[in-house]
This record gives structure tokens, sequence and C-alpha cells, in this order.
């Protein structure tokens, strides 16, 4: 029997140069006509958002502007921005930035329309009735959050939770490349590795990987493992800029249907107890897991290595493809520029069992994992990247 395949994502997609000024027939197109926009301070300091107020403003469109989003958002800037939806009386809502304002927007697209509550929306599948249109506008080529149907948000003081709901899927992305060029370096590079791992972990995802998945994301690596380079040392190559987006993406609708693993489960208590950026905290505990995960994933590894640029050599020399893997990406890691090792951050050592309890509680995510992961076997993998 043929494989079973249930796959889902965004109905309208746009890759374009410039293609953010389509908003307005975008709007028009889903019968909206007073958008919030959901962003952060920065975008709106960088003036990235400057040609949209302009689209906007020429085509006599009303919007609001929530630009309180900030890394890791907590609970809060969901709440806020949902009062000022309600209060503009918002009939679509625009997520316009990195994954934290994406991951915002979807939220305030659900909780601005129906009574709900968020505490009872945390999990899989929590999520039902009607939104408002959403309209995704990435600009960093990373999370690839325009694409899933999956939103993260600080709870409490520290801990990360999901809502995974296809409800949460946008009605339309709109990928500008443009948009990226003034991305800086380090953000370049810590949102291209987590796009690259999103790619990976769908690969080898234990649970809904299918060969949809697997094609978006071995396209998504060919793309971005022949481009991160570029696009971090010469950010004003359009090319390298447009891989990468488009990569982000492919990735982001791989892992919405073959949900990723222990590298972001161990990745999710650094961003929450030392608010280390998520993009970098997969970086730092990607190799360690690969070198983990080879003894059931290694034949999966080694079909990845054969679209990444520089890692099929050195499986000639005989290595594992895990151990290929672990050694590329650590040198990528270093080669962009970005820290290694957790103790390059000031995490103390002392944290590390806490940082495995915490992983521990991510049961969403280490069950897709390919090789199941142990409160020692995570406190082991810290260790290493310490």
């Amino acid at each position: 029997m043929s494989q079973s395949i249930s796959f889902k994502t965004v109905a309208n997609i746009q890759f374009a140069s410039d293609s953010v000024l389509h908003l307005p027939d975008e709007l028009s197109r889903l019968a909206c006509k007073r958008p919030v926009i959901i962003s952060d301070k920065g975008i709106v300091g960088l003036g990235l958002l400057d040609p949209v107020f302009e689209v906007l403003a020429s085509n006599s469109i009303e919007y609001a502007l929530y630009d309180e989003t900030q890394a890791d958002p907590p609970t809060q800037n969901v709440f806020d921005a949902v009062e000022q939806a309600k209060l503009f009386n918002a009939d679509s809502v625009i997520g316009f930035g990195g994954g934290s304002s994406l991951d915002v927007a979807k939220l305030v697209a659900c909780l601005a329309v129906a009574e709900r509550d968020l505490d009872q929306m945390f999990g899989v599948d929590q999520v039902t009735g009607s939104r408002l249109p959403l309209i995704q506008v990435p600009t960093t080529a990373g999370t690839g959050s325009e694409a899933t149907g999956v939103s993260i948000v600080t709870t409490g003081e520290s801990t990360k939770a999901g809502i995974v709901s296809e409800t949460l899927l946008a009605d339309t992305i709109l990928l500008d490349p443009k948009l990226t060029l003034g991305l800086p370096p380090m953000v370049t590079a810590a949102t291209g590795i987590d796009a690259m791992v999103h790619a990976i972990e769908a690969f080898t995802s234990k649970r809904l990987k299918n060969s949809i998945s697997d094609m978006l994301a071995l396209k998504a690596l060919s793309l971005m493992s022949r481009s991160i380079r570029t696009a971090v040392f010469d950010g004003a190559n359009l090319a390298a800029r447009s891989d990468m987006l488009l990569g982000a993406m492919f990735a982001g609708q791989a892992f919405a249907n073959a949900p990723v693993g222990a590298v972001h489960a161990l990745a999710y208590p650094l961003g929450g107890l030392f608010h280390i950026p998520h993009g970098l905290s997969n970086s730092l505990v990607l190799p360690h897991v690969l070198r983990f995960n080879g003894a059931s994933a290694d034949e999966l590894y080694q079909q990845l290595g054969q679209v990444i640029d520089g890692v099929s050599d050195r499986q000639l020399d005989g290595r594992s493809a895990s151990e290929s893997l672990s050694i590329y990406f650590s040198e990528l890691a270093k080669d962009l520029g970005l820290e290694t090792r957790l103790s390059d951050l000031g995490i103390p050592e002392s944290a590390l069992p806490e940082l495995a309890t915490q992983s521990m509680l991510q049961e969403r995510l280490l069950i897709n994992n390919p090789r199941s992961v142990s409160y020692e076997q995570a406190l082991d993998i810290y260790r290493q990247a310490y």
C-alpha cells in the first residue's frame, strides 16, 4: 500500500521583490479594509514598514499598528495586541517581522474575533472556530512561521509553550526578499541555521514525515546551504537573500507537517531561562543532537548530506553521516561568527540540570525525535554543548 499523506499549507503564496506592495490587493481579495499590523520596534526603526504605510495610505486603507512585540513573546504581548485590535475594530491581521511577530499575529487573529481563553488553546488542535483573515510578511529568513500553524509564546517567567492548529495557517504569505536586505549578519546567520534545523528535523521526524515534507526539506537545505555564507557576508546580494527566504518557507512548510524534535526541545529552555535568541539556541545544541541521533537516523542524515554542499566529501572520508553533519554545522556556526558553546554566553554550568529538566517538559517535540531522549541524555548533550 502506498504511503498515506495528509499535508496542509497556506493556500496563497506570493514570492517576488516588492510583493509587499500587493497588500492592498490581498486585503481587497479577502474583503478587508481595517487591518491591524503586528510588528516590533526594531522593524519600525529600520523603516521596513514605511512602504507598507505608504501603500496602505495611498489606497485609503486605515490601519492600526501594534509594535511592542518582544523576542520570545510573553502572553501579555498577545493580550495587549488583541485589545488594540478590538479597540480599532480590526477586520484583519497583518503579521510583519520575525517569527515572534508572526506568532503573535496568529493568536491575535483568533482572539480578536471570538471569546476564547488563551490557556485553553495550548497543545495540539485545541483551536476551533473562526478567526480574522491573516496575511503574513516575514522579514527574516529563519523561523518559517509564516507557513506554519504553530505559535510559540512565553508563559510565566521562563517556560515556552506552543499552540498548534490548522486554524493558525495564514490566508496569504507575501515573501519579499528586499525586506531582508538590511538584516544584520549575526541575525542572518542565526535565523538561517534555525531554518536549516527545521528542514533537518522535519526530514528525520519520527511522526508524520512524508514524501511532500521530505521534498520540501531537501530543497530548503539545498537552497540555504549554498547561500547562507553569501547572505551573511554580502547582505545586499538579492539572489542569496531570495534563496534564504524561499528556503526558510519551504522548511516551514515541511516542519508544519512533519514536526521538529530534540534540537528544538533542548533549545527552548535556553530561550526561556537565559533569553538566548531562538536561532542561536538551536545552533548551540544542533551538532550534539545530531551525533546523539546518529544511531537511529544515520541513513536519513546521509540523504541530507547529499544535498548540503561540503558534507558529502566528509562522508567519503569514512565518517558517519551524523558525525559529518555535526562537524559541518559546528564549522558553519564558527565561520559565521556565532557563539558555539553555552559557556560563551555566560550560562553557568550549575544551570545545566535545570535546562535538562525543562527540556523534558517539551513532550510535544520529543515524541518526534528519531531517538528517545532521557533526562540523563539531555543533560549529557548540554554538557557536550557547554
